[in-house]
């Protein structure tokens, strides 16, 4: 009889074992895996700045642009991770970010040749895409925050397709959405007339339809494929969701000189007064384990004469 309830017990562990085995296999597959960084356009509102260089490789105080986007996709748990750029600026992303293991990442490089609208993204990286979950991000955005993390965790393992809204002074320049009874009833681009102040920001999740949904649209009156069209595409399915950042929670669009200026004194005091890093994809690898203390030592090392290698020195130091 004990046999029998040994036997009993052995049998009720493996299947309990099997049953979570499969329950983390299919938590895996919903996850969201796969990111884009939209680093394309000519960047013409900050000329003679992007004359030479790609908007999203200049400065925003310490390094360049396109560390932020980078690290909010690293931030939400994404390793794979798709740039679009001009053929003129891909060799100085090469150089900028190289393949991503010095981050513990895979980076890869698309080239767009001329700006068709932030839903050609999903066009172009199909391949890359493979009928899988993915987070887009325009090169351009920063976002920052106490608990923004955690609201990225929450919506990468919900991974349904989702806009980022902000409360913004000047709706009339973004795409717009507006919420009643915590149900979006209109989505609009750059309205004439007040419709809502929660902008659409440049972060968004899409299923595994979406580069199959964006091949369906057709270009605006400026010959350009329109992400507000996508995301209504996506509203009339009832497919789409959408996540507030509320008060604490900072979102810039670094597209004019005003707004280069006010990401970079923002990060600079914020590094300053109280002691954090933002922006820095060594860190958050260091802290996801996915680079070991070696390999930030040699990244240390690299950077040890700038003020960055010296933010990272101190990492070491926490």
């Amino acid at each position: 009889m004990f046999d029998d309830f040994i036997s009993g017990l052995l049998k009720l562990f493996l299947f309990t074992f099997f049953i979570d085995l499969i329950s983390i296999k299919k938590y895996r597959l919903k996850m969201i895996k796969k990111g884009i960084i939209l680093a394309g356009g000519h960047g013409s509102r900050l000329s003679p700045l992007t004359l030479s260089t790609s908007k999203q490789l200049l400065p925003v105080y310490d390094k360049p642009m396109i560390y932020y986007p980078l690290s909010i996709l690293m931030l939400a748990g994404i390793r794979d991770i798709l740039i679009i750029v001009k053929k003129s600026d891909k060799e100085n992303f090469k150089k900028t970010l190289s393949d991503g293991k010095q981050f513990g990442i895979k980076i890869s490089y698309l080239e767009q040749k001329t700006p068709k609208g932030l839903p050609d993204a999903f066009i172009l990286g199909k391949k890359f895409i493979n009928k899988q979950k993915v987070m887009l991000i325009l090169g351009d955005n920063l976002f920052y925050g106490r608990g923004f993390g955690e609201i990225l965790n929450d919506r990468v393992k919900k991974s349904t397709p989702t806009i980022f809204l902000k409360d913004v002074r000047n709706p009339s320049s973004f795409g717009v959405a507006k919420i009643i009874n915590k149900k979006i009833t209109t989505l609009i681009e750059k309205p004439k007339k007040f419709v809502s102040n929660l902008a659409i920001s440049g972060l968004y999740i899409f299923d595994e339809k979406v580069s199959e949904f964006a091949s369906q649209l057709s270009p605006s009156k400026r010959g350009e494929l329109e992400i507000i069209e996508l995301i209504k595409l996506y509203h009339n399915k009832k497919k789409l969701d959408y996540q507030i950042l509320g008060r604490g929670l900072m979102w810039i669009d670094n597209g004019q000189i005003k707004d280069l200026n006010s990401a970079s004194n923002f990060i600079r005091s914020v590094q300053e007064l109280q002691n954090v890093l933002i922006g820095y994809p060594e860190e958050i690898a260091y802290q996801k384990k996915w680079i070991n203390i070696k390999q930030l030592n040699f990244q240390l090392n690299k950077f040890k004469n700038s003020e960055y290698g010296l933010n990272l020195k101190l990492l070491l130091k926490k």
